[in-house]
């Protein structure tokens, strides 16, 4: 078979299975040999690794991790690609197609049947974003890696610091939960059809133990929401309006630990949301 990774070739397979790629669902195939095997380096795939990739497209990816993995498993949302995705994977049979759709996918379950796996994905960049926020913040057992290609702009954000623009949600919950670093930058010409934004390839190891227990993980997450839903107030008027908390209360709560409220939460740190989050719970348990 033709290499996926020639644009024609990406074209001829397309027109013979009458596809018309669907902007909603983010198609935007690699056809850059160089890109798809930093990726799979990145991700240091190996014949021991169970990996799962997201949106397989016509296959592009699916082919380098197969080459090199011991089982990989592709979800695919787009049901017209399958007959594509039988045809250009049929040499690989580690090789699982399951027509899933991400965002509604049950991870826990597809994990406790493999254990954990290296989840490696070109993701459409309309559903990167919830993606990321959903498997570190509800399904970071299930992975020993992450690596995604993904908008530059959220990579960005992913590792963003305290006092930048980019430093929000995302930035605190994916610092909280992993170890994260941009791996490399891609150019949007190495794409088909070409998207146009530049892209980055990000990767992050998940925490196997955090510092809060499973049981306080979900207020400090309601809390680094609460203050960057209202990110031009002020951490103390953002809590407020969040859990209805007196203000005087809340300042002096703050102050037992040095905290000033009176900041935005653009510049609090990973540890100083955590403590907030200590602080906040006998209040919200209603230990008062």
């Amino acid at each position: 078979m033709s290499k996926l990774s020639n644009p024609a070739v990406v074209a001829a397979l397309l027109t013979e299975h009458g596809i018309r790629l669907k902007q909603k669902w983010g198609q935007n195939f690699l056809v850059d040999e160089n890109i798809l095997r930093k990726i799979v380096q990145t991700a240091e795939v190996g014949p021991h690794d169970h990996v799962l990739e997201i949106g397989p497209g016509i296959g592009t990816l699916t082919q380098k991790l197969a080459e090199r993995a011991g089982r990989v498993t592709a979800f695919e949302v787009d049901s017209r690609l399958l007959p594509v995705l039988a045809k250009t994977l049929g040499p690989y049979p580690q090789v699982e197609i399951l027509l899933q759709d991400a965002l509604a996918a049950d991870y826990n379950g597809f994990c406790a049947s493999c254990g954990p796996v290296k989840l490696v994905a070109n993701l459409p960049y309309n559903i990167a974003t919830p993606l990321i926020y959903r498997w570190l913040k509800q399904h970071r057992s299930c992975f020993s890696l992450l690596v995604c290609m993904v908008q530059k702009e959220v990579a960005e954000r992913l590792v963003a610091l305290p006092g930048s623009k980019a430093y929000g949600t995302l930035s605190v919950v994916c610092r909280y939960a992993s170890q994260v670093e941009i791996a490399f930058t891609v150019p949007h010409t190495v794409f088909f059809p070409r998207p146009e934004v530049a892209s980055a390839v990000v990767k992050m190891v998940p925490y196997g133990q955090t510092v809060l227990a499973a049981g306080e993980e979900p207020l400090f997450y309601q809390t680094v929401e609460a203050v960057f839903a209202k990110r031009r107030k002020t951490a103390l008027n953002a809590l407020h309006a969040a859990f209805g908390l007196d203000k005087e209360k809340l300042l002096a709560l703050a102050g037992r630990a040095s905290l000033d409220l009176s900041r935005r939460g653009e510049t609090f740190t990973v540890e100083e949301f955590v403590l907030l989050a200590r602080l906040l719970a006998p209040y919200l348990h209603g230990n008062r």
